[in-house]
C-alpha cells in the first residue's frame, strides 16, 4: 500500500506547535507529510532540518496530498486532497462584527472539522446538517498531545505566573496590568513569566521587556505548552490560550473577561489583581469543581492521543464513507487566495 502523503498549511508562526504532534503521528504510520508556508507572519527558521517545506502552489500540486491540515479559519479550496480544519485556539467567546461568535462560521472551505469536545462538536454538527458539505467528527485538539505526555520539572519552590495577552486593543489585558505587575515582579514572592500574541503591538511588547528582572521573564516562543505546565496561575483576557491552561486543571485569573463564567476568577481593576493571585493559588474547592466540569465539555481528552484520532477521522472521510455534498463556490475568498498565493492556473 502506497504512504500517504499530507500537507499543513500555516500562515502563523503558533502553528508549528498546533501540528508537530499530527506530524509525528503522520511519521508513526509510515506516511509522509510536508509543509506549505504562505504570507509573511510565519517564518521558515521554525522549520527542523528534517521537515520538508514546499515553495510554490505548484510543488503542491505535484506532492498531490491526500489531506491538507488547516490551523485556521480559511483555506483554498483549489490544492489537491481534502481541506481539514484542525483550529487555531479553542472558543473563546469573541464576536464579528455582526455579534455573532467567529469560532463558529461557516466559510465554505472544508470538508472535515476536527472538533476538540462537546462544546465545539454539537454546534458544529448542527451546522453540518444545515450545509451538509462537510462532516464533523471529535477527535481533540492535536495541539494538546504534549501537553499531557510530558512534563517539566519544576526548579523553583515559589509559584509560577504566567501573563498571557491577546492582541486587540479592547480585550487586552496588558496595558492595563502594567504598573501592577511592574510593583508585583519587584517582589520575590513569585516567579513571573509573559508571553503575548505574537500580533500584540511592539510599544506593548517594548514595554514589558523594559521591566524583566529576576523575577519577570518576557519570553517570545512558537510553543506555549512548556510554560503552561511550568506556571501554577495564570493572569489573562478572552485570549483563548487560557482555556489550555484551564485543561491542566489550574485556575485563571482573567481582567475584563468578555464571559466570566465560574471557571473563571475575574476582576476589573487591576488593584484586586493580587489577592484574587492569593485566592487563585489556594485552589479552593468549588473554583476546582468548576474547572472540571468545563475540562469535560471543552476537552475531555487526556491521553495523548488526539492526533491519531484526527488521521482516523481523515481515514473515514477518504474512505467514502459519507455522502457530503459539494462545497459551494464563494468567488470572492477564492479569488483573494489565488491573488494571495499568484496561483491562476486550474
Amino acid at each position: 500500500m502506497a504512504d500517504k502523503r499530507y500537507l499543513f498549511y500555516i500562515s502563523q508562526n503558533y502553528s508549528y506547535a498546533i501540528l508537530r504532534p499530527l506530524q509525528a503521528a503522520i511519521l508513526a504510520r509510515g506516511d509522509k507529510v510536508a509543509w506549505f508556508l504562505e504570507g509573511n507572519e510565519v517564518d521558515a527558521n521554525f522549520l527542523h532540518p528534517d521537515e520538508c517545506q514546499l515553495m510554490t502552489v505548484r510543488e503542491v500540486k505535484n506532492y498531490n496530498p491526500a489531506a491538507v491540515f488547516y490551523p485556521s479559519n480559511i483555506a483554498p479550496t483549489f490544492l489537491p486532497g481534502i481541506n481539514v480544519a484542525v483550529f487555531h485556539g479553542f472558543d473563546a467567546g469573541k464576536l464579528d462584527k455582526r455579534g455573532n461568535n467567529d469560532h463558529f462560521k461557516i466559510r465554505n472551505c472544508f470538508d472535515l472539522y476536527c472538533t476538540q469536545g462537546p462544546s465545539t462538536t454539537k454546534p458544529f454538527t448542527n451546522l453540518a446538517k444545515q450545509y451538509s458539505h462537510f462532516k464533523v467528527i471529535e477527535t481533540g485538539w492535536c495541539a494538546l498531545d504534549n501537553l499531557y505526555r510530558t512534563q517539566v520539572t519544576r526548579s523553583e519552590g515559589r509559584p509560577t505566573i504566567l501573563l498571557c495577552s491577546t492582541f486587540s486593543k479592547k480585550l487586552s489585558c496588558a496595558p492595563h496590568l502594567f504598573d501592577t505587575v511592574k510593583k508585583l515582579s519587584q517582589s520575590n514572592r513569585w516567579r513571573w513569566l509573559v508571553q503575548f500574541h505574537p500580533k500584540m503591538p511592539s510599544e506593548i511588547v517594548n514595554q514589558y521587556k523594559s521591566i524583566q528582572n529576576d523575577n519577570l521573564s518576557f519570553v517570545e516562543t512558537d510553543d506555549v505548552i512548556p510554560l503552561l505546565q511550568q506556571a501554577d496561575v495564570m493572569v489573562c483576557d478572552t485570549s483563548s490560550v487560557l482555556i489550555m491552561f484551564l485543561l491542566l486543571a489550574k485556575p485563571v485569573v482573567t481582567f475584563n473577561n468578555i464571559d466570566p463564567q465560574k471557571h473563571l476568577l475575574n476582576i476589573s481593576e487591576a488593584e484586586l489583581l493580587e489577592q484574587t493571585i492569593e485566592k487563585a493559588l489556594s485552589k479552593p474547592t468549588e473554583l476546582i469543581s468548576e474547572i472540571e466540569d468545563f475540562i469535560r465539555e471543552t476537552h475531555p481528552y487526556r491521553d495523548g492521543q488526539s492526533s491519531v484520532r484526527v488521521l482516523n477521522a481523515v481515514d473515514e472521510v477518504l474512505s467514502g464513507k459519507f455522502d457530503l455534498d459539494k462545497k459551494p463556490s464563494d468567488f470572492f475568498r477564492q479569488f483573494k487566495m489565488r491573488k494571495k498565493l499568484n496561483y491562476w492556473a486550474l
